[in-house]
């Protein structure tokens, strides 16, 4: 734990600012988000148009997938943050805050789409100042986690709200404030960062270079990625690690409050629980695992991921201790296998390319993802246990996957 603070006192630069400045996207995103897809239903939105929104958020994301590494190479990281994380997070809160119906969540949904430009960005803008340092890459991955996790403890103050008042005005006014908090986190990360020496190089050989012209020249990088076994293994758990969180973000809270007879002020508590089980692995037990291979620490993940889900189809109605099962085992998977899996895949792209590669590998991950959103609430639909079951059958491709790479040594 002392050397974890060592570590943090010791980031400057993009990497400080991307840390610090963190906590004030991750509170009010883990405010609202335990309530978003029940929000979503007190609005009369059914559970097939909630698929129906995923799909074509995800597949307007593929979309702009494309145009992230060039945007991230012609304006610059530091530029394209701060534009991406106003468009993408600020505006879609305004939406979300005063929707009325499904037209604007599908809305909403489209212009958070541009998500996938800023991720390139944000992320570019302080890897690249880290190098091929796959330790330390590692280890900001863990506080980056941490800081989510530190955000989940403002939850119950939801929790408390929705058990006092409608659910449907604490969550207008839980969007609002969003609305304020990651306008001021993108400013501050703007004032606070400077462009990546990579970034300026890559402004100035794009300057004179038309966008149309910067992505033809993706034939050449997605070449390059189908070449390389370790990016495609990268890639592939990426994806199905995507599908998994849709699926366990998604459609939890409809399935624990409508199936399982759960409170819905409840669902601000669970959190507490997942945050305190990740924290203690992030501070006392994530430095342990070093002795072991990364490998099998994620495929010791992935069957807890696996077990959980298994928990929560076999839950009785009313049995409130099977889903705090649930959700300890699952936080546990997530401390298992989330920085690790997030350490795989920066360290398999190749740095000179990084912006155009990650480009890339977001356009692969939604074409896999979009088609099988759209199936998570079809099938979520028919039978709530139903995209559960998907889910098991996903990590177990994972495990596959997972077999087949030797991952990076942790720090």
């Amino acid at each position: 734990m002392r050397e974890m603070f060592q570590f943090l006192r010791s980031l400057r630069g993009n990497v400080q600012a991307a840390v610090f400045a963190q906590p004030l996207w991750g509170i009010p995103f883990n405010l609202f988000m335990p309530f978003a897809t029940l929000y979503m239903f007190h609005m009369g939105v059914t559970d097939i148009q909630i698929g129906i929104m995923l799909a074509v958020g995800r597949f307007t994301q593929m979309g702009l997938a494309f145009f992230g590494g060039v945007i991230t190479d012609k304006f610059g990281r530091r530029l394209t943050t701060l534009c991406g994380d106003f468009v993408s997070w600020s505006i879609p809160a305004l939406i979300w805050a005063f929707a009325q119906d499904f037209r604007w969540f599908l809305v909403a949904a489209v212009v958070n789409s541009v998500v996938q430009i800023t991720g390139v960005a944000w992320e570019c803008l302080w890897i690249d100042d880290i190098g091929d340092d796959g330790a330390k890459i590692t280890q900001v991955y863990n506080w980056l986690h941490i800081c989510g996790v530190l955000a989940v403890f403002f939850v119950p103050i939801a929790g408390f709200l929705v058990g006092r008042f409608d659910l449907v005005p604490v969550v207008r006014g839980l969007y609002i404030f969003a609305f304020f908090s990651m306008t001021a986190k993108s400013v501050l990360l703007y004032i606070f960062s400077r462009e990546t020496k990579r970034g300026l190089e890559r402004m100035q050989e794009t300057k004179n270079t038309p966008m149309l012209g910067l992505l033809t020249g993706y034939r050449e990088v997605f070449s390059q990625i189908f070449r390389s076994g370790k990016m495609v293994r990268a890639l592939a758990l990426q994806a199905l690690q995507n599908v998994t969180l849709m699926v366990s973000t998604t459609f939890f809270a409809l399935y624990a409050t409508q199936n399982l007879g759960l409170s819905e002020s409840f669902l601000a508590y669970f959190p507490i629980l997942r945050a305190a089980v990740m924290l203690l692995f992030l501070f006392f037990i994530q430095n342990l695992l070093n002795a072991y291979s990364p490998r099998n620490v994620m495929i010791c993940g992935i069957f807890a991921y696996i077990t959980a889900n298994a928990i929560l189809l076999v839950a009785p109605y009313g049995n409130i201790w099977l889903i705090a099962a649930y959700t300890f085992v699952e936080a546990c998977a997530v401390a298992l296998l989330m920085p690790r899996l997030g350490a795989l895949v920066a360290n398999s792209i190749e740095p000179k390319e990084r912006a155009r590669i990650r480009s890339l590998f977001n356009v692969a991950i939604l074409a896999f993802v979009s088609p099988l959103a759209y199936l998570a609430g079809f099938l979520s639909d028919m039978d709530r246990r139903l995209p559960f079951v998907l889910n098991i059958a996903l990590f177990v491709f994972m495990i596959f996957f997972t077999r087949k790479e030797k991952a990076p040594s942790s720090p």
